[in-house]
């Protein structure tokens, strides 16, 4: 029976050995095999459930908060396992566009004027000039 003992307690310090080794990259990848399809199926329900409570004018902008987290825990996902080569934290250039589209939302829309001379088309809204040719 002390030998069962002794052999238990030399493979639980192998195996703390081991984990402590271990690099974060392993280490993060073992949490995301335990718990990352429960982090995107979160992620869904609270979509799901906004748009429910939520009326139509505000249901866009939370599709749009919870379609960019799910994009960036996968883009997070995806780095950890390996899969996409390194990018520069594309989690917080989605998060940067996310802030800007939500900071327009509570604005008046800013009126839009179209000017055409011969084959030249102008579109101005706000401080956007955007020039074309008619074809």
């Amino acid at each position: 029976m002390d030998e069962i003992k002794l052999l238990r307690e030399q493979a639980r310090a192998e195996l703390n050995r081991l984990e402590a080794e271990s690099t974060a990259k392993e280490v993060a990848g073992k949490a995301i095999g335990k718990h990352g399809l429960a982090y995107i199926t979160a992620i869904v329900v609270v979509g799901v459930g906004a748009s429910l409570a939520l009326d139509e004018s505000k249901i866009a902008a939370v599709i749009g908060l919870v379609s960019a987290a799910l994009t960036a825990l996968i883009f997070m996902l995806n780095g950890i396992a390996g899969a996409n080569p390194k990018q520069e934290k594309p989690e917080f250039e989605i998060m940067k566009q996310l802030i800007d589209k939500l900071d327009r939302l509570d604005r008046q829309e800013q009126p839009m004027r179209v000017d055409v001379e011969g084959d030249k088309v102008t579109v101005r809204k706000g401080d956007d000039v955007v020039t074309a040719n008619k074809r």
